[in-house]
């Protein structure tokens, strides 16, 4: 019996393998794969590596996409001091930490120092100033990623000493070139095991990676852990068995969810039932909470329909009601027939564009009186000061209208703030304003005695 709880001939660190993933990052800008708009031959972040000029930055970008990998290859090819922090489970004392390596580093090696904050946007503002001081006196290059957009997540007093460089989702060549290379990599990959994959499989693990690097060879090393001990090909019905629905690719808090999001309103705006549809079942399928959307549906009644067809905000708000009072799927299928219905429907933003003109209007000018005619007058006092005097009741007058009649403040008489469109029901509505509005004209040249074939003959 050994004293040891591990053999004699084991290494207790061996024993748990470093994930695929982590063992297949790039030594170097060649083996880097994707961002080619970024690290493409002549583009300036690459020539800012290989000319060594380092400064700081944010990588903002999906998960999966090499962010980290970037962070470190720019470190080994500039020979500088590389330390990572992870702004979930760091906080200030592990900064002042790191600020102190960075300080010995470059007082007695001479040796620039690379910080990289993966989820930067983690950090709280006292966190992100904490590194302020050190990266305008040189004593660190900073690099913080980042899936959020950091004009709102990253402090603008950080942000304005970095430079921000977007990291896009890999395309699908990519993915496959990262699947090949660690299928045939002997000394990192899996080369030496003598693993092959088909090309259907290969296709299922493009789409359903969605651009994350990351996922894909995760997807590729769990496939080969489930191959028997005779089985060397990788097919279709072996990844089948890997694939769960966890691996789609929505981020309840991020920017994927909110591009999503975007997608689906567009789709709705554009009158494109499919695409919608599309969009709408993707944010379901990723566990976008159903209400969420059901309430964004209703936006899109009153911003893009509006009075074209007002049937659309009934619609809408059916659909949030069913999803509560039945749950899913009941509810998921009223909210797809809302957001069907809502690309058919014809389009305006007339409702829309008018209250955020008025809205401004209300912001930007002084707060006019209401008008004498327009107060009620329930005291004696209020009737002594004329208040409703003059008004003019609309039931009394002629198609109950009271032509020529003023309801703003007498500095806004006339405005207009909503303009029907020529879509759906607002057609109607245009007709009727427009006829409303020769009336009123008609009124004022009757007031003031100018018919308008005064000067006919003149």
């Amino acid at each position: 019996m050994t004293d040891s709880l591990f053999p004699e001939e084991e290494n207790p660190s061996t024993l748990v393998a470093e994930p695929l993933a982590a063992r297949m990052r790039p030594r170097n800008l060649d083996e880097y794969v994707g961002q080619q708009h970024l690290l493409g031959v002549g583009r300036p972040l690459r020539k800012s590596i290989e000319s060594d000029r380092l400064h700081s930055m944010i990588f903002w970008g999906p998960p999966g996409v090499g962010k980290t990998s970037l962070a470190q290859t720019i470190a080994e090819l500039t020979k500088a001091n590389f330390i990572k922090i992870s702004a979930v489970l760091a906080g200030v004392k592990d900064i002042r930490a790191t600020v102190e390596q960075a300080k010995q580093a470059l007082n007695y090696k001479s040796q620039r120092t690379v910080v990289f904050v993966d989820e930067v946007h983690r950090f709280n503002k006292s966190q992100q100033d904490a590194f302020l001081p050190h990266v305008e006196d040189g004593t660190l290059c900073f690099i913080g990623a980042t899936t959020e957009n950091p004009s709102f997540e990253v402090n603008n007093a950080l942000l304005s000493r970095c430079r921000v460089y977007l990291l896009k989702s890999l395309e699908n060549h990519d993915i496959e070139n990262l699947i090949r290379n660690a299928l045939s990599d002997e000394n990192r990959g899996l080369g030496k095991l003598g693993y092959r994959i088909d090309e259907d499989a290969l296709a299922l693990i493009v789409s359903t990676s969605g651009g994350d690097g990351r996922t894909a060879l995760s997807l590729l090393e769990m496939s080969v852990d489930l191959l028997d001990s005779d089985q060397t090909e990788i097919t279709p019905d072996v990844l089948g068995e890997v694939i769960r629905s966890d691996v789609r690719r929505f981020d309840k808090g991020g920017d994927i969810f909110y591009e999503q999001i975007s997608a689906l309103h567009k789709s709705v705006r554009g009158s494109s039932p499919d695409a919608a549809l599309y969009w709408c079942l993707r944010m379901l399928d990723g566990d976008c909470d159903p209400l969420y959307i059901a309430r964004r549906v209703v936006r899109m009644a009153t911003e893009d329909i509006g009075n074209a067809d007002p049937r659309a905000l009934e619609i809408a708000l059916n659909a949030w009601n069913t999803q509560e009072r039945l749950g899913s799927p009941e509810g998921e299928l009223a909210i797809a027939q809302a957001v069907t219905y809502m690309a058919c429907a014809p389009k305006s933003n007339a409702v829309y564009m008018a209250f955020k003109a008025a809205k401004a209007d209300i912001a930007n000018q002084p707060s006019f009186d209401v008008p004498i005619h327009l107060r009620n007058a329930p005291t004696g006092l209020m009737k002594n000061l004329n208040y409703g005097a003059e008004y003019r009741y609309a039931h009394d007058e002629p198609g109950a209208y009271a032509a020529g009649e003023n309801y703003f403040p007498e500095p806004l008489a006339n405005t207009r703030y909503y303009f029907p469109t020529d879509r759906g029901l607002e057609k109607k509505i245009s007709d009727k304003l427009d006829f409303l509005r020769t009336q009123d004209e008609a009124s004022v040249q009757q007031r003031y005695n100018t018919p308008q074939d005064q000067n006919k003959d003149d």
